[in-house]
């Protein structure tokens, strides 16, 4: 009976030959066509859409890492795999039926929130809860806590044990003068000589006295123009409570106090932090770009002539945008005329003031 099935299995055994040759055939043949359209590419690098790489990946997995490796030209098989286990995870992946949970905080109100937190620097969570609260915003405790921290904001025995600059400045205001000095260099019978200058500028109005021009400074220099700065009648330190200065050597010992026999406190800002006393910088910019730069100077007189017209312009005809553009001393009669239009130059043109004559 078995030799009679002999050459029946022969014949099977030929035919599955047969077959499986064609199928290494057809699969060489398939893979020679992909280096043939790689090459058209360039090498530029394929660029599957999803639906064709979750094609890829199903006939992938059931092939197998080892022949895998024979046949896939166009990515490699590791790619192929990873396509698949995304498939799987795809598939299981609920996230599409979860609900939103719980709502985030409507921006207005956290915007409020933080609001509160830096104007009340004593306000804790509670107390910001009831002021929330009497507006029609009820929110929990624990939300204020993640809103602040969101915004770097720490609790309240932090906060309130810190004053930070900007309320420093806001609380006395009218009490505050700071102060700076700037160089310039002139030429001079001896040649380019640099000359110093000492400027207060008051925070509230941006009104600015010079105090001192000189080419050597120094602290008998500094003790004259401090017992200037008190005077009772006529200085810039006359009922103020606090000046702004950086730590200068020029600022000595003695001038200090001077200055606080008149109840006037010195506050010294950190090393290398002129953002600390923008007024005074500002000042600076203005009066070396719109006149000082622009100028050559022959002579200490011709310094103190550029200085003090540049001043006058700065009080009586300057827009200052931190005044909401104004002027800080507007002269009587010029705003609100109805005349012809006029023109004030200063310094050759270089300062200009226009205004209308009174009618």
């Amino acid at each position: 009976m078995s030799k009679c099935l002999d050459p029946f299995r022969f014949l099977l055994i030929s035919l599955a030959g047969w077959m499986n040759q064609r199928q290494l055939n057809a699969i060489e043949y398939l893979r020679e066509e992909n280096r043939v359209l790689r090459e058209q590419l360039g090498g530029k690098r394929l660029r599957l859409n999803d639906d064709q790489r979750r094609r890829l990946a199903a006939k992938a997995k059931g092939l197998g890492r080892t022949i895998l490796a024979e046949v896939a030209t166009i990515v490699t098989p590791e790619t192929l795999l990873s396509w698949h286990r995304k498939l799987i995870a795809q598939k299981y992946d609920g996230s599409g039926k979860r609900g939103p949970g719980r709502s985030r905080t409507a921006g207005g109100t956290e915007s409020l929130v933080v609001r509160m937190a830096e104007e009340n620097r004593d306000w804790g969570y509670r107390r910001i809860q009831g002021a929330l609260s009497n507006l029609g915003h009820e929110i929990a405790r624990s939300t204020i806590a993640a809103i602040l921290s969101r915004h770097g904001i720490e609790p309240t025995p932090e906060r309130s044990r810190k004053t930070t600059w900007k309320e420093f400045l806001s609380r006395h205001w009218e009490l505050i003068v700071a102060t700076d000095f700037f160089t310039v260099e002139v030429w001079t019978r001896r040649g380019l000589q640099r000359f110093m200058v000492l400027f207060f500028i008051e925070l509230s109005t941006r009104k600015v006295e010079i105090a001192g021009i000189a080419q050597e400074a120094n602290g008998f220099w500094m003790s004259q123009i401090a017992r200037n700065l008190t005077d009772a009648e006529a200085g810039i330190l006359t009922g103020k409570r606090y000046l702004i200065h950086d730590r200068d050597p020029l600022f000595t010992v003695e001038f200090l106090r001077t200055l606080e026999a008149a109840g006037v406190k010195s506050v010294k800002l950190p090393p290398r932090s002129p953002n600390l006393n923008p007024h005074a910088e500002r000042f600076v910019r203005s009066i070396k770009e719109s006149c000082l730069d622009r100028m050559i100077f022959f002579g200490e007189a011709s310094l103190r002539t550029a200085v003090q017209n540049f001043v006058d312009h700065y009080h009586s005809e300057r827009n200052h945008q931190g005044l909401a553009n104004r002027i800080i001393c507007p002269e009587a009669g010029h705003l609100g005329a109805s005349g012809a239009i006029q023109r004030r130059q200063r310094l050759g043109g270089m300062l200009n003031y226009y205004y209308r004559d009174a009618a």
